[in-house]
């Protein structure tokens, strides 16, 4: 039986999306149209839009879909601004849908061809090396990350132009917290949660080891 990747999406809009709260119809459509399957290994494909995780490389997961549209819609992106997309393939994308230009930053060891293909298919640049050290250069409007992290790399923050801002999620513990974070004028990040969501961790990105006697 061959699964009707278009009715999926349909549903994944219908029942996650729009029942999330994802009120951007942007965005909405994007996903509609969006084929998150093809960002998917071969065997996996049938989990596209599921509520779920994919992993589409060992250890390096596709955020679950409301969970990247409630993020990327708190980002609040406009055409033509300029993203990020930090491990955040699938949420590349959709943020090329919505017209910015978008630089995927993906690790060298998990960029399989199928995941490299999808982004080229979008519109998306793609740049391969060390997740800690964003491109040198004027800054972004919107970086975003699917995955989660025990702390928010300052690089990250000094990567975002005046009224930047970032989307991930922060998990210091067992609960993760999804937080914007929004560079002033003045040079000043202000930051705010958004919601509860437990993507897995970044690999590399696990808190310390606590010093113990």
């Amino acid at each position: 039986m061959t699964l009707d990747f278009a009715a999926a999406r349909e549903n994944m809009v219908e029942n996650q999306v729009r029942t999330s709260d994802v009120t951007e119809l942007s965005i909405q459509d994007a996903m509609r149209d969006l084929a998150r399957e093809a960002f998917c290994p071969p065997g996996k494909a049938y989990l596209a839009y599921a509520e779920l995780e994919v992993e589409y490389a060992p250890g390096w997961f596709l955020m679950q879909p409301r969970d990247v549209a409630k993020l990327i819609q708190a980002l609040a992106p406009q055409a033509g601004q300029t993203a990020l997309a930090i491990a955040a393939p699938y949420g590349a994308a959709i943020l090329a849908r919505l017209g910015l230009n978008v630089l995927a930053l993906q690790p060298a060891d998990a960029t399989p061809d199928a995941v490299a293909s999808a982004l080229a298919a979008s519109g998306v640049a793609l740049q391969t090396g060390d997740l800690v050290k964003p491109p040198a250069g004027e800054g972004f409007d919107v970086v975003l990350c699917e995955g989660a992290v025990s702390t928010v790399p300052e690089s990250w923050l000094a990567a975002l132009k005046p009224g930047g801002r970032l989307g991930v999620v922060v998990r210091e513990g067992a609960v993760g917290k999804a937080r914007l974070f929004v560079r002033s004028n003045g040079g000043g990040v202000a930051k705010r949660e958004l919601f509860d969501a437990n993507p897995p961790r970044l690999p590399g990105f696990a808190p310390a080891p606590a010093f113990v006697f």
